[in-house]
């Protein structure tokens, strides 16, 4: 008898070729769950997009692929479109965790939400959750998402399942599991001898080109250390709606050979950028687990990011990175202090490459196993 393995998700597909393609972190992932399963069962949205190069497409052969309609809440117009495909929605979901025998649900997001409810109905099957937000309980968050945590965090509504959470957090019920995201291989691992901070000092972002993100402050730290006479580069890898912003801004303040957009790249050209990065910078408003910080980190990079989600964990609360007031002068005031203490960055390099080289692709897929309970 075959093991069927039902995913809710929110991410939008695209099929070329007979072959379902999707945001390629999250495949990845997928790509490891679906390992240890006969069948997949994938409820999704399906659209049809241009694969870029940041998609990957799922590798197991027996793929279910059940169609649910994208929709939103955003607006007067999005609200009424979605109350009438939301009973589509509702009627794929149900059928396909019917059929399955493990369900696992991505969230936050609205097709989890929906996932969030049905699961309700089916209690005794084994099931998991990857919340792949922020789960600090105090943290603002739109309702969608704080409806979500309490549903997922109630052992009365939830039976049977694992929430995998980011970061380490008191008062949460049994299903909560603190978990992480791995990138690199055991058999990448490397020390990188990071150049001297006098020969140059290259800091790196890695993310959407999106306000949440907050590209344009990583840029303004980097141009008032420039005033202050600092030999900094800083490369943005991403795309997003702020581009535009973001060019105008490096051509109005002259910052063209200093700041530069590399746009979406391939894994092996990222490599090299934090390979070569002597700082790897987030100053993001809202996290899950941020890979680029964690990528950036394996590879010796000192992370610089806000103080959100588990990244005070992540960083130790400063000593191995540097946690961002989000204030201009007491966070270029943070870098500078450690741009003229050479040792200190060395050492903070050291403690950064050694945290995240725990969390390797072997020890994820492990800890994954472990999950999928036939």
């Amino acid at each position: 008898m075959s093991f069927s393995f039902c995913i809710i998700t929110h991410v939008i597909h695209q099929n070329k070729a007979e072959r379902y393609f999707a945001y390629s972190p999250y495949v990845w992932e997928m790509n490891i769950w679906l390992k240890y399963v006969e069948e997949g069962i994938l409820v999704a949205p399906l659209e049809n997009k241009e694969i870029t190069p940041i998609d990957l497409p799922y590798h197991h052969e027996k793929i279910d692929f059940r169609v649910i309609p994208n929709f939103n809440f955003l607006d007067t117009k999005n609200i009424l479109l979605s109350i009438f495909k939301l009973p589509k929605i509702f009627w794929e979901v149900f059928w396909a965790m019917k059929n399955a025998d493990h369900i696992h649900l991505r969230c936050p997001g609205n097709v989890g939400l929906i996932g969030c409810l049905v699961q309700i109905l089916f209690p005794n099957k084994i099931k998991t959750a990857k919340y792949a937000g922020n789960w600090d309980p105090v943290s603002k968050q739109p309702w969608t998402y704080r409806f979500q945590k309490y549903i997922l965090n109630n052992t009365f509504l939830t039976r049977n399942m694992q929430v995998l959470v980011y970061g380490v957090w008191e008062n949460q019920s049994k299903n909560i599991k603190s978990f992480f995201t791995a990138t690199y291989s055991e058999s990448e691992k490397k020390i990188i001898e990071k150049t001297s901070l006098d020969l140059g000092i290259h800091f790196v972002f890695v993310g959407s080109l999106v306000l949440g993100k907050n590209p344009l402050y990583a840029v303004k730290l980097v141009e008032e250390l420039i005033k202050k006479g600092k030999k900094v580069t800083l490369e943005l890898y991403g795309e997003g709606p702020e581009r535009q912003n973001l060019e105008n801004y490096i051509q109005e303040n002259l910052l063209a050979n200093h700041v530069i957009l590399r746009g979406n790249q391939t894994r092996e050209v990222m490599i090299g950028a934090f390979q070569k990065s002597h700082f790897v910078l987030l100053p993001s408003k809202s996290e899950g687990w941020p890979k680029a910080i964690a990528e950036g980190m394996f590879w010796g990079c000192v992370p610089i990011a806000t103080k959100v989600s588990c990244l005070p964990f992540m960083l130790d609360y400063n000593n191995r990175g540097i946690l961002l007031e989000m204030n201009i002068k007491k966070d270029v005031g943070q870098i500078e202090k450690i741009l003229n203490d050479e040792k200190t960055f060395f050492s903070k390099s050291k403690l950064a490459c050694q945290w995240s080289q725990q969390y390797t692709t072997d020890v994820f897929e492990a800890e994954i196993k472990k999950l999928l309970v036939k």
